[in-house]
This record gives C-alpha cells, structure tokens and sequence, in this order.
C-alpha cells in the first residue's frame, strides 16, 4: 500500500491517535500512582525501634519506586509493541472499510461506453457507500439512455438522407445527359456528383460507425486478415501506382481472429486507404503481422515527422493531421478504432521519430487446425 492512497492516510490517522491515547493513559497511571523516590535517614535521638520502623518505611518506599520505574519501563515498551501492532490493525481495518470503495472502482472501470447497460448493483445496509453506487448506476442509466439515443439518431438520420442524394444525382445525370446542354452545366453536373459521391461516402463511414459502437456483432466468424489485406492493397493498387508508392506486405498464414468480416474488411480498408491518403509521392507502405495470443496488424509510412499529441487525436471523428480538409472525412481512424473495440481489441497510433505514421491492431487471435 502506497503512502498515498487513502488506506495508509487512515492507517497512520489510526496508529497515531491510538499512540497519543496510550501515551495520555501511561502518563496518568503514574501521575495516579503516587511514586515518589523517597531516601530519608531517621533522625538521631530516637530508640532502636522507632529507627528500625523508619529504616523499614524507607526500603518499602525504594521497593514501590523500583517497581514503579519497572512498570514504565514495560508500559514504554508495551506501548512501541502495540504502536506497532496498532499500524498493522489500523492497515487491516483501512481496507476492510474501503473494501466497497475498491470494489466500486473496479466495477466502475470494467464499464466503457460499450457497455454502459452494466450496473454496480450493490448491496448491503443503506449507508454511505450504497449511496455513492446508486449514484453511479443512475448516472450511468442517463449515459446509456444518451448514447443510444445519439447513436440511433446518426444510424437514421444516415439511412434517410441517403433517399435524397439519390435523387439529386438521378437528377444531376438526367441534367448532363440532355442532348444541346452548355458545357458550363456538365460541368456544374460533375462537380455536383464528385460532393454527392463524398456525401455519401461521410454517411457510409456514419452508418458503419453506428453499427461498430452498437456492440452487437451478428455475424461473427472467423476471419482471416492476410486475406483482407490482400483484398485491400488489390482495390487501392491505382492509387498506389499514381503516388508511386512501395508497398511491402509481410502477412504470414494463420493470422485469424473472430469476428464480423464485414466489419474487420472496413477496418483493414480504412488502414490501408489512410496510409496511401496521407503519405508523400514517391514514399513507402509497410504492412505486416503477427500471431500468437493475439493478431497484431501494423500498417506503417513514411513521411513528415507529427507531434504524438496531433497524433493521439486520430482516432476521434473529424480528427485530420494538420487540419487537413481534401479528400478526408476525418473517420477512417475513428471508425479503425470503434470496429477493434467491438472485438474487444485496440488501435495504437505512434508518430515515428523518423517521420511518418505506424498504426497497429491488436485483435483476439483464433486457432486454426493444421491440415494432417
């Protein structure tokens, strides 16, 4: 127990208290106690008798003060002893009192905001502690209801717009493909479908970041990430070639986890599709893995050195490196991160000391049987 939790401040509050109370006691025991050192020698002209009383009194009077200075000598010690017996019954007593407080904490921190349908649900008399977790739950019950609410309203209001940017782009078709228009109208036509086109991609991104934050993964299977990455540098290969990039891929066999496929394709794609966005003509692409407990995914570039604190942002909606706005939604990172948190994984975002960007995945790996 660190000396600055609240355990040992009430540790050391009891220990001392009880020091300060033994120490009182003690020294008004002796106060109490009358000892008095006494050495008096009987005056002359008195008979052998009255002497021999008086000698008597005076070695009673040293025996009473030896056993008094005996008695503060054990009761000094007796009182270390139980100083040091009073820490460690005052440690003991700190976290049994604190034991809820505790259990409170790590129930707290088990709850994220994928699973805010969880509850302390504490129990016992209706003290102080029961009152703080109480507190919490209904905090968390408003939360829950916030989130879910915010979450349907982006998943609907993405699925309803979709109707009118279809219609505005039939619309927009219909317009250039008349026979006789002037060319400033196709051209207007073309520059209207390319913001239809990143509309309906931001309302995309929207709807698969609503599905990753609901928590619920239907059609959970096993995946395999060498054959998604595959699948990715394959849809971005023009992409690559017009920024003339290399792109080294160094994914072995067996790296599977479980999950949503649909899900973990988004989340390889959106890697693969941030790292040739935001990297430099003529630069590099590395993609690699490995398997053990877990699947762990790294997708680094090169590039422009970044400030880790511009960097940490990434994974937050509309979070761009240097506030770039073209071409970018600002949600292939956020949704990379929402897809690993409903597996129950994490991203990790580093800015390299040589420059560019080193993006890892870290998912539940799954055992695959090796073929007799």
């Amino acid at each position: 127990m660190s000396s600055g939790t609240i355990g040992a401040r009430f540790t050391v509050l009891y220990a001392v208290v009880f020091l300060l109370s033994g120490a009182g006691l003690l020294g008004l025991t002796f106060l109490l106690s009358g000892g008095r050192v006494s050495d008096v020698a009987p005056p002359p002209g008195l008979g052998s008798e009255q002497q021999l009383v008086l000698q008597l009194q005076a070695q009673l009077e040293q025996v009473h003060a030896q056993q008094q200075r005996q008695l503060l000598a054990g009761s000094l010690v007796a009182l270390v002893v139980m100083a040091v017996v009073s820490l460690l019954v005052g440690r003991l007593l700190a976290r049994r009192v604190l034991r809820p407080l505790r259990t409170i904490t790590s129930a707290t921190r088990r709850i994220s905001a994928e699973s805010l349908d969880r509850r302390l649900a504490v129990t016992g008399p209706a003290d102080e502690v029961k009152g703080l977790a109480d507190t919490i739950d209904e905090l968390l019950e408003r939360l829950e209801v916030s989130f879910v609410a915010q979450r349907r309203f982006v998943a609907n209001a993405s699925h309803e717009l979709r109707t009118p940017l279809a219609t505005m782009r039939a619309s927009a078709d219909v317009a250039a493909a008349k026979p006789g228009q002037a060319a400033s109208t196709v051209a207007l036509a073309d520059r209207l479908r390319v913001q239809l086109d990143r509309v309906d991609h931001l309302l995309d991104g929207f709807l698969v970041l609503a599905r990753a934050q609901h928590g619920g993964i239907a059609d959970a299977a096993p995946v395999d990430l060498r054959d998604l990455v595959d699948v990715a540098v394959r849809e971005l290969s023009a992409e690559m070639a017009a920024k003339e990039l290399t792109v080294e891929v160094d994914v072995p066999a067996g790296t599977d986890t479980h999950g949503s496929p649909a899900l973990l394709a988004r989340l390889v794609g959106n890697l693969v599709d941030n790292a040739v966005r935001h990297n430099e003509t003529g630069g590099w692409i590395g993609i690699s893995a490995a398997a053990g407990e877990e699947v762990t995914l790294v997708v680094e570039t090169g590039g422009p050195v970044f400030d880790q604190r511009e960097v940490d942002r990434l994974a937050q909606p509309f979070e761009r490196l240097g506030g770039e706005r073209v071409g970018s939604s600002g949600l292939g990172l956020s949704i990379v991160a929402a897809v690993a948190t409903a597996h129950g994984g994490r991203l990790g975002l580093l800015a390299r000391p040589e420059g560019g960007l080193r993006v890892s995945i870290v998912l539940a790996a799954v055992k695959t049987p090796v073929p007799a």
